[in-house]
């Protein structure tokens, strides 16, 4: 055997290993997200914004990884070997995992406090495990002879790791193992990995290669490339999820979708065989961006489940065609730690448009296409066929690039003119048409079309959404979420939308702008508990509600009674109080004392058995709020009510039957339990507005019960027993999933 032959064949025999150990390590980076976030709910509460700040934190701690991994990497191979064991030791001295105690939750911005709790929790085993996909690639370039054998596949097996973890998690962990478990097992597959590193130390290995024989390094274009190349894509991956969960359909672990097809876009890009397929996504990519990314400001509401499917089939090719082209311009083997740190890079920026600037700078989901046309902007296409490639030669290519996005933009604003605001389609059609053609046409001219690409957003509702936030009042975005006020002149009413979900609703007729409307119409659970409270607890009872809303609720209030609202978003309590917009509490509760902070968190402070009756209401855009679910916040709500107080809980949701959970906790506790599923009369007259509702009620005692039933009007006729699952157990801050709570769609 030749010298050659024999370093081919241990580069062969160490494959397995360092696939195991580029697998494993992305496992457990992928496995130890959602776990943490598990952990973390009680104390951060249920914001839909806490997903892409976490996911941005994971980028930021992938490129700290990422930059170690190239700096040890030009050392000789025992030195690296001696270092990075060191820091497995001294990262392994922080296990098991545990969420870390951080002061500063009241003082801190959520983004900036939630950052820090992560970066204080696991910090550092995600650095030394988030090392591990270039330092072993570069490891293995050194076993394996560069010419025979490309490492890069390597990178197919590390996003693969990471796609099996994030749907590992919530199928096939979670339903099964407690948190502590999780804990425990995250631990010893560290301690596994720790072991394939030094296994993979041992293998025969050749020193770095002289820096006179090296390739020369990147140049700075090609690095900003790259890291474009990865930006563009990271942020899509964020924009696209809030996009979906706010915007078009609030559906549980949807989160999980575009992440996964995310992972299997960079799986397909740098695995053996791959470049089939990414030369079909530069292909179709900008033609779906106009038949499909075209019409995402009108997405919203509007075929929802179709609409959603649209865009993660947009996100799959687009992030191909631009994850492709990225491995396509992969540099050799000897600069392989270099080119993976700018692609980090390129994932933070991405990121902390999406997850920080974004929510600070736009009212509503713009990051989503501005991203888009970024996308059309970066990706290589070519044009549809050669007669059309040959209008861009010369002069005629230099008129036709200015033309044509000129022209799609005056047609933009005409079709907004008479097609959005005046509803007539065979005046717009033709306009329409031309910024089809013209974006049709130039497809291949990169700049050209993604200028003709965003004309026809703007087009098809983009004018539209941008008029909408230059109303005072009528949308704000926080931390929490997305809030549109929205006054149906028809039908006289003022809604308040949370995402896809309703959050209240006042009508605009003076008489009747002191009754609650939607999930809080006469004959609700709720109405009936507040129509018993003065005959069973006296005129002075101490009322509390989580989720201030609208501020519905106020109107059920009684002279000489207390009233509490915890509330965790400012600008909810913003809306709620500005009597321009909703009226309740100026008109009901002048004096309602307004609690900031996570409703189960102010609720452990306040005084024991003040509330005589206590209303939870805190879902978010259809969202489970998971940490006021577990038998803990039940019992912080026990704590917070008197002896023979009463406990309301808002389960309306279109995708979970929470009913079985509450049923397994309430027999847990010894308490009582009652469900009332109302569907008002609707008399379809102006300035009413109501809505089914599913309200829980649950007391110490029976006798309790009775009294509320009897004392609400509705009499026990109209309460139901909970539907129950003996083999649900319920849930607790250790152990909880929603799979078994699905509803079949």
């Amino acid at each position: 055997m030749t010298a050659a032959e024999g370093t081919l064949s241990r580069g062969l025999a160490a494959r397995p290993l360092f696939i195991a150990t580029i697998f494993l390590g992305s496992f457990l980076l992928f496995l130890i997200q959602p776990m943490l976030g598990r952990m973390a709910l009680p104390t951060l509460g249920g914001a839909p914004a806490v997903w892409n700040v976490a996911m941005l934190f994971y980028q930021a701690m992938l490129l700290a990884g990422y930059v170690y991994a190239h700096a040890i990497s030009r050392m000789a191979q025992r030195r690296q070997t001696i270092v990075h064991l060191a820091v497995f030791a001294v990262a392994a001295l922080t296990l098991p995992i545990s969420l870390a105690e951080l002061g500063g939750r009241e003082t801190l911005p959520p983004m900036l406090w939630l950052l820090a709790l992560l970066g204080a929790s696991i910090g550092p085993v995600f650095f030394v495990v988030a090392a591990q996909a270039p330092l072993m690639q570069s490891w293995y370039a050194r076993v394996d002879d560069p010419a025979a054998a490309d490492p890069y596949f390597l990178y197919a097996a590390s996003n693969a790791g990471s796609l099996l973890a994030l749907l590992a998690y919530p199928f096939a962990v979670e339903p099964y193992l407690r948190l502590k478990e999780q804990a425990w097992l995250w631990s010893g597959g560290f301690v596994v990995l720790a072991l394939l590193v030094a296994f993979c130390a041992r293998r025969p290995a050749r020193d770095p290669v002289p820096a006179a024989e090296a390739a020369p390094p990147a140049t700075w274009h090609e690095r900003a490339v790259w890291t474009v190349l990865a930006a563009v894509p990271s942020g899509l991956l964020l924009s696209t999820t809030t996009h979906l969960t706010t915007d078009i359909v609030a559906v549980p672990l949807l989160w999980v979708v575009p992440l996964a097809l995310y992972l299997v876009t960079f799986i397909v890009a740098f695995s053996m065989g791959g470049a089939i397929f990414v030369k079909q996504a530069k292909m179709a990519a900008p033609i779906l961006l106009l038949l499909l990314g075209g019409y995402t400001f009108l997405a919203q509401g509007v075929f929802a489940l179709l609409m959603a499917l649209t865009n993660l089939v947009l996100l799959f090719v687009v992030a191909l065609a631009l994850h492709g082209h990225l491995a396509e311009r992969r540099p050799p083997p000897s600069q392989l730690t270099d080119y993976y740190l700018w692609i980090s890079l390129g994932g933070v920026i991405g990121g902390f448009f999406s997850a920080i600037v974004a929510p600070l700078v736009f009212d509503w989901v713009y990051e989503h296409p501005i991203l888009l046309v970024c996308a059309a902007a970066l990706i290589p296409a070519k044009p549809l066929t050669k007669r059309i490639g040959a209008l861009w030669k010369g002069r005629r290519g230099l008129i036709l690039d200015i033309a044509l996005p000129l022209v799609s933009l005056v047609a933009s604003w005409w079709v907004h003119t008479e097609l959005i605001l005046g509803d007539r389609a065979e005046t717009a059609a033709p306009a329409l048409g031309i910024i089809a053609l013209a974006a049709v046409l130039s497809i291949g001219r990169r700049l050209t079309f993604a200028a003709c690409f965003g004309a026809l957003m703007l087009a098809l509702g983009g004018w539209q959404a941008i008029a909408i936030s230059r109303i005072e009042l009528a949308r704000e975005r926080s931390f929490f979420g997305i809030y549109t006020i929205k006054a149906d002149g028809a039908r006289l009413i003022r809604q308040l939308e949370h995402g896809t979900t309703l959050h209240g609703v006042q009508s605009l007729i003076p008489d009747l702008q002191s009754e609650p409307q939607s999930y809080y119409a006469k004959g609700s659970g709720v109405a009936e508990a507040f129509a018993a409270l003065p005959k069973i607890s006296g005129r002075f009872a101490k009322v509390g509600y989580v989720g201030l809303g609208a501020g519905s609720l106020s109107c059920f209030a009684h002279p000489g009674q207390g009233w509490t609202a915890f509330e965790i978003d400012p600008v909810v309590v913003r809306i709620a109080k500005d009597e321009r917009l909703f009226t309740y509490i100026s008109r009901c509760t002048p004096d309602l004392r307004i609690v900031m902070g996570d409703a189960r968190l102010s609720l452990a402070k306040e005084p024991r058995h003040t509330y005589d009756l206590l209303a939870i209401d805190a879902f978010t855009s259809d969202a489970i709020p998971m940490h006021l679910m577990t038998e803990e916040a039940f019992k912080v709500y026990a704590g917070a009510l008197k002896p023979d107080g009463v406990l309301m809980v808002h389960i309306s949701n279109r995708h979970i039957d929470l009913q079985p959970v509450i049923a397994a906790i309430a027999n847990d506790m010894g308490w009582t339990a009652r469900v009332r599923d109302h569907t008002p009369y609707d008399p379809d007259l102006p300035g009413i507005d109501y809505s089914r509702s599913i309200w829980v009620a649950l007391t110490p005692t029976e006798t309790r019960m009775q009294d509320l039933m009897y004392a609400g009007g509705a009499g026990p006729a109209g309460w139901e027993m909970l539907r129950e699952r003996p083999d649900l157990q319920p849930w607790t801050d250790d152990f909880a999933s929603i799979i078994p709570v699905l509803k079949q769609q």
